[in-house]
């Protein structure tokens, strides 16, 4: 990385800078961070180099001259780097932190605000804030009021569906003659009606897919019913079945089951006893028919 330059750096822009001579390090700062994002593709010190560049502007950049043109293009950078990063939703709040209000936007950074925006699908971000910079009495004045104003009404108010505010947008609009005016009537009545239908299309999709679900879940709650009710006559004959048999065979049966499953379980602990006595009284037994047998002596 190359020193810092003692006096100011030229800027790139083809665009000659007006004004007082710009501060010698934000021009140098300007110039890093633009080599920063474009050759070497260092986002994340591309952006540190045009915070820092903001930074030394301080807040007296806010007047026109050339170190306002060095602070927005600061910003333009800064927002590049921002967007490569995948940090879109951080760029409003960065760029508000050195102009404060939206009124105070410079017009190419809102331009490129409004189009971040709407290319990632958020437009109502720039809804407040593009209406304060629209609404603004030194804004009007600019002559980048009238293309700013159509972009706004073409990527932030018709994808939200803003279609009054837009016609009071335009026809309050002085800076548009009426061939200009009609045009965009046009545009924003064609919008209307695009997204009615859309409206009407999406109702009746949704409409339809309840009429499914409701028939599935009729269907559903039908086979319910039935196996219900086919478990309600199963129970019924079950019942009825135990009611025909003794209650005596019923306790026998109940404890030859007891005797098989737990007494003489061996993996059971209460069949221990029951099987040692079982064991004993065995041994018992054979030892009874297996020993000769011995006759008392009779004596005279």
């Amino acid at each position: 990385m190359r020193s810092e330059p003692a006096a100011a750096a030229p800027l790139r822009s083809s665009e000659p800078l007006a004004g007082p001579p710009v501060p010698a390090r934000a021009a140098w700062l300007l110039e890093e961070a633009t080599d920063l994002l474009v050759l070497h593709r260092d986002f994340a010190a591309a952006l540190e180099r045009c915070e820092a560049g903001c930074d030394s502007l301080g807040p007296a950049a806010a007047a026109a001259g050339s170190s306002a043109e060095v602070k927005c293009s600061l910003c333009v950078v800064g927002i590049q780097a921002l967007a490569e990063m995948n940090r879109w939703r951080e760029v409003l709040s960065w760029v508000l932190q050195y102009y404060h209000v939206p009124e105070h936007l410079p017009p190419k950074i809102l331009e490129l605000c409004i189009l971040l925006y709407s290319r990632v699908r958020e437009p109502q971000i720039m809804l407040e804030v593009g209406s304060s910079w629209l609404r603004d009495i030194t804004n009007k004045s600019l002559p980048e009021y009238g293309s700013l104003l159509e972009l706004y009404l073409l990527r932030v108010l018709l994808p939200l569906g803003q279609f009054e505010g837009a016609e009071e947008l335009v026809r309050g609009c002085d800076v548009f003659d009426s061939a200009q005016q009609l045009a965009l009537l046009k545009t924003i009545c064609e919008s209307q009606c695009q997204w009615t239908r859309q409206e009407v299309m999406h109702s009746t999709a949704e409409e339809q897919q309840n009429i499914i679900r409701e028939t599935v879940l009729g269907a559903l709650s039908q086979k319910l019913l039935t196996v219900l009710r086919l478990f309600r006559r199963a129970l019924r004959s079950m019942s009825s079945h135990f009611y025909l048999i003794p209650y005596k065979k019923m306790l026998l049966a109940a404890f030859m089951l007891y005797l098989v499953v737990v007494r003489l379980d061996p993996a059971s602990p209460t069949s221990l006893p029951f099987l040692y006595r079982l064991v004993h009284l065995f041994r018992q037994v054979w030892a009874a028919v297996s020993s000769p047998v011995r006759r008392p002596l009779v004596q005279d």
